[in-house]
């Protein structure tokens, strides 16, 4: 019987996902007609905390066309990226799958110290090259951060259009401290950004170019099904933004949170613009789009808010790996939908490519939330979610996650304890043991890391003790720094 209420509740989210005037569930995934394959948006923030959007509860944030696509879709609740620093949430998020089952298991550090192993292995198929052979254009805007050598940049990983960077961090005008003069390092570096992989000067604002290119893109190809990923360097550091920008916030009297909050702003209104272009081309209703952020915000660097979560980006507290998500496609998620159910950002690319009829029929981590999403299932996504940073790592399964850091053990009830505040490992032994067991058992099936950060200047230099002690410090409640990595 419990199998036959399974089965009528994926028939009915399968019939809520597909357009109610074309749906053809007896084709094959390539016979399908071109209008019953969705355009995907994928936005991706940089370092934007939990709490860091107006719809989120930061009143200081002025975020309108981000809070308006809550407003018309679903806000997850409980939304999680899978690491809790930029690259391997990308390489997750581009593959569907946990990035260590590739090794890649920590960000690169600058792109002149990597190991030549660092990035999404040439093998692995990413959601564009998916996409692509389905028939989708596909347009990258923005950071890309999962690999340097030739063939592990975007136009050799799926992308027809790639105007971005490749490097973890990225000036956002020419005057930026990062932009040195005539400085021209083949990753879109310096005063320079690449086109495809032809370098050429800086914009006058990054952010604004992004929106402007990706604007052009989906003009250029609303006649056919079209992939646009929006991995966006905002709100990142350096803490930059055009006096424009400033100007709005001339009445907050902190500097560095009157950056944030422009930086803010201007990726805000970039998000508008693309979807105003879907919107104004007639396509909402055939147009999923997607929102999340990278990793949780670095707060005592950019003041961005992870409110009401503990821990920062870098720590696997849940300020760290609870992030911001929404999800929108006009007439078949309902507006103002809320989605309580834990999900990770690889779910995106798998409900992506569901989506589009382009998902394999085995080999991805991620779930299609489709269901979840129209509401034809409420409960668990994943039996347990995982991740995995040298000495740190975490389990969440239920409402209950076990934080391992070094040889420490915590253990929390989110459900009762979203801040983290009550570490019930000396009362819950039996629930600890089992939890360990259930990371061992998946930390076996994944690789070892293939590299580490800087590895070619030595490695990353940080004492893994000291690291352990604030984040130490930081469930005790205790103020604690935690150094910001690109």
């Amino acid at each position: 019987m419990a199998n036959l209420w399974m089965a009528l509740a994926t028939f009915a989210a399968a019939l809520a996902w597909s357009p109610a005037s074309t749906a053809q569930s007896d084709k094959a995934p390539a016979q399908r007609a071109e209008t019953d394959r969705p355009n995907i948006v994928l936005i991706l923030a940089d370092d934007l905390g939990y709490g860091g959007l107006r719809v989120q509860g930061d009143n200081e944030a002025v975020t309108p066309h981000i809070d308006a696509l809550a407003a018309a879709g679903a806000r997850f609740t409980d939304f999680y990226a899978n690491h809790p620093v930029c690259s391997p949430t990308r390489a997750a998020l581009m593959t569907g799958k946990y990035s260590h089952r590739m090794g890649f298991e920590h960000n690169s550090g600058s792109p002149q110290a990597t190991s030549p192993r660092f990035g999404v292995p040439a093998a692995e198929l990413t959601v564009a090259e998916r996409l692509k052979a389905r028939g989708y254009a596909t347009g990258m805007f923005g950071k890309w951060h999962i690999g340097f050598a030739p063939d592990r940049t975007p136009t050799a990983q799926g992308f027809d259009t790639f105007y971005g960077f490749l490097a973890g961090a990225h000036g956002y005008t020419p005057r930026s401290d990062r932009a040195r003069p005539g400085r021209v390092d083949g990753f879109g570096g310096g005063q320079t950004i690449l086109r495809g992989t032809t370098s050429e000067p800086m914009p006058a604002h990054l952010t604004e170019a992004f929106a402007e290119e990706a604007v052009r893109f989906i003009d250029a190809n609303r006649s056919r099904p079209f992939f646009v990923y929006m991995p966006f360097n905002a709100v990142h550091s350096p803490m930059e933004a055009t006096e424009a920008y400033l100007a709005r916030f001339a009445h907050v009297a902190d500097p560095l949170r009157r950056t944030h909050l422009a930086q803010l702003a201007a990726m805000d209104d970039a998000v508008g613009r693309v979807v105003a272009a879907v919107d104004g081309a007639g396509l909402g209703r055939r147009t999923l789009i997607l929102f999340m952020s990278d990793n949780g915000g670095p707060t005592q660097e950019t003041t961005s808010s992870n409110r009401p979560l503990k821990g920062v980006k870098g720590t696997m507290l849940e300020g760290g790996i609870r992030v911001p998500a929404i999800a929108r496609w006009t007439g078949r998620i309902p507006a103002g939908r809320t989605v309580v159910a834990p999900a990770m950002g690889f779910d995106f690319t798998a409900t992506a490519l569901a989506a589009a009829g382009a998902a394999p029929r085995s080999g991805l981590d991620g779930v299609d939330l489709a269901p979840w999403l129209t509401g034809a299932k409420t409960g668990a996504v994943h039996e347990a979610m995982f991740w995995r940073s040298g000495d740190q790592a975490a389990v969440r399964s239920g409402d209950w996650k076990l934080l391992r850091n070094g040889e420490r053990r915590y253990l929390f009830n989110l459900a009762r304890d979203i801040g983290e505040t009550r570490d019930l490992s000396a009362t819950e032994p039996g629930r600890v043991k089992a939890l360990d067991a259930r990371f061992a058992a998946w930390s076996a099936q994944m690789q070892p890391p293939a590299w580490v950060r800087n590895e070619l200047t030595g490695g990353d230099r940080r004492d893994p003790a000291q690291m352990q002690a604030r984040i130490d410090a930081l469930v005790r409640g205790q103020s604690a720094e935690v150094d910001d990595i690109d």
